[in-house]
Parts: C-alpha cells; sequence; structure tokens
C-alpha cells in the first residue's frame, strides 16, 4: 500500500480526521450515558465520510489508477502461450 500513496490525499485525511472527532464524541457520550450526544456524535461521523467523499469529488482525493498493467499482464500470457 505504501507505494501506491494509498489514503495520503487531503479528502482522506480531512474525512477521518472528522470521523474520529465523532468516535471520541460517541464515546465520550456512551460512557456519560447520554443516548442524544451518542447520536449526535455517529451524525459527526457520518459527516465526516461525507466530506471526504465531497472533497474527492472536488478533486483533493487519489486519481483512479490507471489499468496498463493489467493489459501488459494479459499480453504477457498470451505471448507465453503462443
Amino acid at each position: 500500500m505504501a507505494g501506491s500513496s494509498h489514503g495520503h490525499t487531503p479528502a482522506a485525511w480531512t474525512g477521518v480526521i472528522i470521523a474520529f472527532i465523532g468516535f471520541c464524541i460517541s464515546g465520550a457520550f456512551m460512557v456519560l450515558a447520554n443516548p442524544l450526544g451518542f447520536w449526535a456524535g455517529l451524525v459527526v461521523v457520518a459527516l465526516g465520510g461525507v466530506v471526504g467523499l465531497a472533497m474527492k469529488a472536488a478533486g483533493m482525493g487519489a486519481k483512479k489508477p490507471a489499468h496498463d498493467d493489467l493489459a501488459e499482464a494479459i499480453a504477457a500470457a498470451k505471448a507465453a502461450r503462443a
């Protein structure tokens, strides 16, 4: 994964940080036995996902890899059979 820069984008970092804050909120309110605060924290977690996807759509996410490697592998396999 390190070679593909998986998750090393502003969109990924922002989404994960917001989701982490939401988990912290939910965890704190779970200990305090406050269901409304717990669910509010889960809403923040979902918001992190939405923000991450919106940032990815805005071009701040990782580019989709080209499938050139797959085409080369298929061509090599066909050449090996011939």
